[in-house]
């Protein structure tokens, strides 16, 4: 249990929070605080108590009564555990900013899908500077094991992936959320589609449809990956354009910039770190065949 449990338990007491701002101000004995707060002389003892057991107030006997004081230690500790998870929320380029911006998005493409067809020809472009050359980016792009590492926004995990890499090949892709490991949470995507173009470490291109939740097709992205050699690895550039848009494919297209953006962003990393361990791993073994 966290150490601040206690003490919120104790101040979440709309009858104890009022003692609490009455013990602000001064120390009080019991009869007073009764008194103030309109509430009878037993059942304040007890809420005394416990604002007590929680650390947040002292007492001491003085004659007949028995006074209470505040103590601002375990107040100010509250405060600063709560300011810094404020700030967790507030930092620049963190989950509730995109969060927020997402939920931008979502309304204005709300209110645009009025019609079918309603979002078709929207094109998205993205560029990736990749360290690994186009064969290594290729095997991420197409390979199941990789692909399962980047192919979701940030928060989700693959849950299911099917990828045929040739001219007509099948896909499916099913995604959860990533704390989600028991499946209690309803699928957070599902797509279908087919492979349209397969030219190994130079062009990429299918077709995916994101399902509805009565399964049927929100829309059709064509994707197209173009990868291009480089002094420093490979350069790739993506076109996504929508086709076939429904009225109740808002949600998925109110997402595509900043989840996609967030998987490519995710396989610079993934590119980068395989990049990495093939440069360790020859020198390892040229090593060990020299002893």
């Amino acid at each position: 249990m966290d150490d601040a449990d206690p003490l919120l338990a104790a101040l979440a007491d709309p009858a104890r929070w009022r003692l609490v701002h009455l013990l602000a101000e001064r120390a009080r004995p019991v009869g007073v605080l009764a008194q103030l707060a309109e509430a009878r002389q037993p059942q304040t003892t007890k809420h005394l108590q416990t604002l007590e057991r929680a650390g947040v107030v002292t007492s001491q006997r003085s004659g007949q009564r028995r006074v209470y004081a505040l103590r601002s230690g375990p107040l100010r500790d509250l405060a600063a555990t709560l300011a810094r998870l404020a700030d967790t929320v507030d930092r620049a380029g963190g989950p509730r900013e995109t969060y927020d911006r997402y939920g931008l998005s979502l309304e204005s493409e709300r209110l645009a899908a009025e019609e079918p067809g309603w979002a078709d020809d929207r094109s998205f472009r993205f560029h990736r500077p990749l360290a690994g050359d186009p064969e290594a980016v290729w095997r991420h792009l197409t390979q199941t094991a990789p692909l399962s590492h980047w192919w979701t926004p940030d928060d989700l995990r693959v849950s299911e992936l099917t990828f045929e890499a040739r001219p007509g090949g099948r896909i499916l892709l099913e995604y959860r959320d990533a704390e989600d490991t028991e499946g209690s949470d309803p699928v957070a995507g599902r797509g279908e589609g087919v492979v349209d173009v397969a030219r190994p470490g130079e062009r990429l291109a299918y077709r995916l449809s994101p399902r509805l939740p009565d399964g049927s097709p929100a829309f059709t992205a064509h994707v197209d990956f173009a990868l291009r050699p480089t002094d420093t690895g490979t350069d790739l550039d993506v076109h996504y354009r929508i086709t076939e848009s429904t009225v109740d494919s808002a949600d998925f297209v109110a997402g595509i910039e900043i989840g996609f953006g967030q998987c490519l962003d995710k396989l610079v990393t993934a590119v980068a770190t395989t990049a990495d361990t093939a440069h360790v791993t020859p020198d390892t073994s040229a090593r060990t065949e020299g002893k």
